[in-house]
C-alpha cells in the first residue's frame, strides 16, 4: 500500500521570530538555519517552538526578531548527543513559510489556526498513565510517524481526561491519528551528583485522538487540555 508520508505528519503555526537565526547544517550544498518562534496560547502565555529552515525559502532580513510568520511543515526527531547519552531533538521542519504583517492582532485572531498539528502513527512505547495532585488524568504516549526513505519520527504526546483514559491502556503497535497542538514546558533534569539544569521538554498536546479503522473518541473539550 502506497503511503503519503505528507499526511502522515503535518503542521501550521504562527508566531513571532523569537531569536536570531543560527545556521544548523548543510546537505549537499544546501544550507539550513533554526530559530525559535513563539506562538501565543489562548491563555496569553507562549511556547517557544524550534524550527528548521532551508536557506531557499528566506531571505536575510525575512527572518528577524519580532517578525510574524506562518509555518507550513513536519514536527520531527532525531537523536541527539550530550553528556556521553543519546537523546531525542525535536524539531519543526519547514516546507512552506508565509511572511505575516506587524501587529499582534495577526497573531491572536480567535478564527485563524496558529498551532495545529496532525499525525498519524503507531504506538511505539507502553502509555504511562498518571494522575495529578488536583485530580487531572494524563497519559503520554510515544508515536512513531513513518516518514519517506525508511526513516520515523518518534513524536511525543500528552493526552487528557478522557483522551487520558481511552489510550492508556494501547497496546504498542496500535495506529493511532492525533490531532493537537505543539507545545513547549519547562522542566528540571536532576544528575546523580546533585546538580539541576533547567530544560525543554516539546510535546504534541492531544485534543482529539482516535484508533485508525477503530471507534474514534470524541474531540477533547477545552478544559481538559494544558493552557
Amino acid at each position: 500500500m502506497e503511503t503519503n508520508f505528507l499526511e502522515n505528519n503535518s503542521l501550521v503555526l504562527m508566531g513571532k521570530v523569537a531569536n536570531e537565526k543560527t545556521f544548523s547544517h548543510e546537505i549537499y550544498g544546501e544550507k539550513f538555519y533554526q530559530f525559535s518562534l513563539s506562538v501565543p496560547r489562548l491563555s496569553g502565555n507562549a511556547d517557544n517552538i524550534p524550527i528548521t529552515i532551508s536557506e531557499r525559502l528566506f531571505r536575510d532580513e525575512d527572518i528577524a526578531i519580532g517578525k510574524n510568520v506562518k509555518v507550513n511543515g513536519q514536527f520531527r526527531s532525531y537523536n541527539g548527543y550530550e553528556n556521553n547519552k543519546n537523546r531525542l531533538v525535536l524539531t519543526v521542519f519547514v516546507k512552506d513559510i508565509e511572511f505575516l504583517p506587524d501587529g499582534e492582532e495577526v497573531l491572536t485572531d480567535k478564527d485563524v489556526v496558529s498551532n495545529e498539528v496532525d499525525l498519524t502513527g503507531f504506538i511505539c512505547k507502553p502509555p504511562i498513565y498518571r494522575q495529578t495532585p488536583f485530580g487531572r488524568e494524563i497519559t503520554d504516549i510515544l508515536i512513531a510517524v513513518n516518514r519517506a526513505y525508511n526513516k520515523s519520527d518518534y513524536i511525543p504526546c500528552i493526552a487528557w481526561g478522557r483522551n487520558a483514559r481511552f489510550c492508556s491502556k494501547m497496546p504498542v503497535g496500535t495506529e493511532v491519528k492525533v490531532t493537537g497542538r505543539v507545545q513547549s514546558r519547562n522542566y528540571e533534569k536532576k544528575y546523580e551528583d546533585g546538580t539541576v539544569e533547567q530544560r525543554v521538554a516539546y510535546e504534541v498536546s492531544v485534543s482529539n485522538l482516535e484508533v485508525v479503522n477503530g471507534e474514534a473518541t470524541e474531540e477533547a473539550p477545552v478544559e481538559e487540555t494544558a493552557e
